[in-house]
């Protein structure tokens, strides 16, 4: 790709203003603004290494701009300070000079512009560009940048902070945007994957500094096609006014930053034909919430989300606060009818708080006095909702949650009125593992209303992703359970969003778990599965490996569809001890100049490799093959292989028994293990995943005893307890296994003659991962 890439740039700016970068042609930038303060400062940036997007689509970093040319046409509306100002725009770069030393280069961008302060021609040449506000600054080291943005502020900027006496929205433009010259091109990923079964969850939160183009362009790189669930956050979408105090809080509909991004986004997706589905919630940024809007607790505490600066939760019983919801609501619903999009929208994990403390928040003074003139009596004061609760608590929750499904619908016939003649489909979404507390049994009559039931809504998501990534699979069962004997929603009018990760270090094992709850679900028949969420999934490199999309657009139960199809048999031949194979590591070795070596394993599993053309013994052999070779297309489907010397956990000599694997230890929530088999002594043992046992031989044990019941095998080698395994309880398994392979070519070179004459036949197998 071009360096300076439109759609790559981001955007960086302090609270309480915002802004918005959008890509709306190749060779165009955008950047919307909302100003609020006399010393706002928005950063258009680019980066010389990747942060943003996904490891396997991102630029490779190159802080080298010797011979860098860029161009571009500026073309900015009133607000902005003009390009002659004393503060108009500076482009910044930081990186080091030719000694290595930090440094920091602010470039007046009028001394390389010809025409107006508003319209001019730019042109950067970074082997002349030089600092300050003359023109014979000290040059800037282009060698080693590491990054540069230009800086931008109102035309009423002083630096004093002070609110302006009225919001500037503005934008400006880079048009015509030109990079040359010898190192002027990026090496990127290229990746390409077909369209999955998995779909894509986003936050405006969390990428609302990016420019949404690059957003879909990725996605659709990834296979992530279809449906889009967009939560549209909580921080950064509002229109804010001062209140005095230095607070600004949300007082009207979107901010202008908010729509163009949104409008660029939902352009995107339609060009890409994927579909999004809308998502607000009842949570704010604490900062910009009014007083009266929040929920809060017996004691008058505002009800303050784990997030850090916190975020709270509007009261459902304020009707300031629902009407202003509902007009956020019309607003996105008609952005989505006028870019011609079906209306999908979802209003996301509703709720009365129930904060870390166990302190319920159900007393604002809206919901206080709406219970009173509805009842005649004042609410029961609560400062917990733990165990039983008396007569009048209980009354009390069940007003709550009618409260809460009647918000809730307020707001979702807001965007459904605001969608005009377009088709409107509702989604709720709800976090089950809220109402499984069993120490807090009563809080599901608030927080699960039975207002919810079906049909009240068109589809019903689920999320539990504190269960599936502390693997309680048994609480991710009880929690589809009660939520299905709760509200009645049938599967195929159901959603399952599987995720999050929160930080990097629980990466490798937390996406696993993601990534077999979201199998499960489509096991279920759960027609739309999502991944949540997208920063998470470029930060850590998730990549999903199925179930893919068939021929015929639906996605199959197969996790090799499309991709890597396999055909569920045995390979004819028996190769005996004439096979010649075994596993394949990859490892990197450099040796130094002091004869040391430096070692990388590229795998952490070895791959296994085969010839069986040794074991063919006679004609009717070589018809046998060939039959296989032609029905499997070459290389394009696997089936199963039987190692001669490694085909079960007792040896090849000895009996198999269900004692002879160890393939995990219990902890009573987890219902799920995969079959192993370990290889070496402990500490230095490599366990191998074996996705293809051989059916009827599996024999199970779990705290030594051998079950005959109670526990199932799934598609890849997955044992499924009917009840979770107690406590560092030892599950072990014996089993007899096959090793899924392909053929390693698409040509088989067969000569009689030469067969006949004894001249060895090369058949080679490659192992494929499950």
């Amino acid at each position: 790709m071009k360096r300076f890439a439109p759609a790559c740039w981001t955007v960086d700016f302090p609270r309480p203003m915002m802004a918005a970068v959008t890509a709306p042609d190749p060779g165009t930038l955008r950047l919307d603004l909302d100003f609020l303060t006399t010393s706002d400062l928005a950063g258009l940036v680019w980066e010389s290494g990747d942060r943003w997007s996904h490891p396997l689509l991102a630029y490779r970093t190159d802080r080298d701009y010797r011979g860098v040319r860029l161009e571009f046409d500026w073309v900015a509306a009133p607000g902005l300070m003009p390009l002659d100002a004393l503060n108009g725009a500076v482009l910044t770069i930081e990186g080091r000079d030719a000694e290595g030393v930090p440094r920091t280069w602010y470039v007046r961008l009028w001394n390389y512009a010809e025409g107006s302060p508003a319209e001019a021609r730019i042109r950067l040449d970074f082997d002349a560009l030089r600092a300050g506000f003359g023109p014979d600054g000290d040059i800037v080291h282009a060698a080693d940048i590491d990054r540069l943005f230009i800086s931008l502020v109102p035309a009423l900027y002083e630096g004093s902070g002070v609110a302006l006496a009225q919001p500037v929205s503005t934008h400006v433009e880079l048009r015509g945007m030109v990079a040359s010259g010898p190192r002027s091109t990026l090496v990127t990923g290229d990746a390409f994957l077909p369209e999955h079964g998995l779909r894509m969850a986003s936050g405006y939160d969390d990428s609302y500094n990016q420019a949404p183009e690059r957003l879909v362009a990725q996605w659709q790189a990834l296979g992530y096609r279809g449906l889009l669930n967009h939560y549209v956050g909580m921080s950064h979408f509002p229109a804010l006014a001062d209140v005095g105090g230095g607070r600004y809080e949300a007082a009207g509909g979107l901010c202008a930053s908010a729509v163009a991004w949104h409008a660029a986004l939902f352009r995107a997706l339609r060009q890409a034909r994927m579909e999004p589905i809308v998502s607000l919630s009842f949570e704010l940024f604490d900062a910009h919430a009014p007083d009266a809007w929040v929920q809060r607790d017996v004691e008058g505490n505002r009800a303050l989300t784990g997030w850090e600066p916190p975020s709270t939760l509007l009261s459902p019983c304020n009707a300031e606060a629902v009407g202003w919801l509902e007009g956020i609501a019309a607003s996105f619903c008609a952005l989505l009818a006028a870019e011609g999009l079906p209306v999908r929208f979802q209003v996301g994990e509703p709720w009365w708080w129930v904060g870390p403390d166990g302190a319920p928040c159900f007393h604002d003074a809206a919901t206080v006095s709406l219970y009173l003139a509805e009842t005649g009596v004042t609410p029961p004061p609560m400062a917990d909702v733990v165990g039983e609760r008396s007569e009048a608590e209980l009354l009390f929750l069940d007003w709550l949650g009618a409260r809460l499904a009647a918000a809730t619908a307020a707001v979702r016939e807001a965007g459904r009125a605001a969608s005009g003649n377009t088709d409107f489909v509702s989604h709720l979404l709800f976090y089950a593992p809220q109402v499984l507390d069993s120490a807090r049994p009563e809080v599901a009559r608030a927080n699960m209303p039975t207002g919810w039931a079906f049909p009240e809504w068109d589809v019903l998501q689920l999320e539990d992703y504190s269960f599936v990534t502390e693997a309680d699979e048994a609480g991710m069962a009880r929690g589809r359970a009660a939520v299905a004997a709760r509200l009645g929603y049938p599967v195929e009018r159901q959603h399952y969003l599987a995720g999050f990760v929160l930080t990097p270090e629980r990466a490798i094992l937390e996406w696993q778990r993601i990534g077999e709850a979201a199998k499960a679900a489509m096991k279920r028949g759960v027609p739309q599965v999502f991944v949540w969420a997208w920063p998470q999934v470029a930060r850590d490199g998730f990549q999903w490996t199925g179930p893919f999309v068939d021929e015929a657009g639906g996605a199959t139960e197969d996790e090799e569809a499309g991709v890597q199809a396999f055909h569920d048999v045995l390979f004819p031949l028996e190769p005996g001890f004439e096979a010649v194979g075994g596993p394949e590591f990859a490892t990197q070795v450099v040796t130094l100049a002091s004869g040391h070596e430096q070692r990388n394993m590229q795998w952490s599993q070895a791959r296994l490799r085969y010839d069986a053309g040794l074991g063919i013994r006679s004609e009717e052999d070589l018809l046998r093959l060939l039959d296989f070779f032609r029905a499997r297309r070459g290389r394009a489907f696997g089936f199963r292989f039987r190692d001669p010397l490694d085909w079960c956990t007792a040896g090849s000599l000895a009996a198999i028994t269900p004692f002879d694997q160890l393939i995990g230890v219990g902890d009573g929530a987890r219902l799920g293990f995969p079959l192993l088999r370990t290889y070496g002594p402990d500490g230095m043992a490599d366990a191998r995943r074996i996705s293809r046992p051989v059916t009827g031989s599996l024999r199970i044990s779990v705290g030594g005893l051998a079950l005959e019941s109670g526990w199932q095998l799934l598609p890849y080698g997955m044992v499924q307890f009917d009840d979770p395994p107690g406590d560092g309880a030892e599950v072990r398994a014996g089993f007899a296994f096959d090793v899924p392979v392909r053929f390693a070519t698409d040509r088989l070179d067969i000569s009689l003659s030469g067969w006949r004459a004894g001249e060895p036949l090369s058949v080679p197998l490659v192992e494929v991962r499950e």
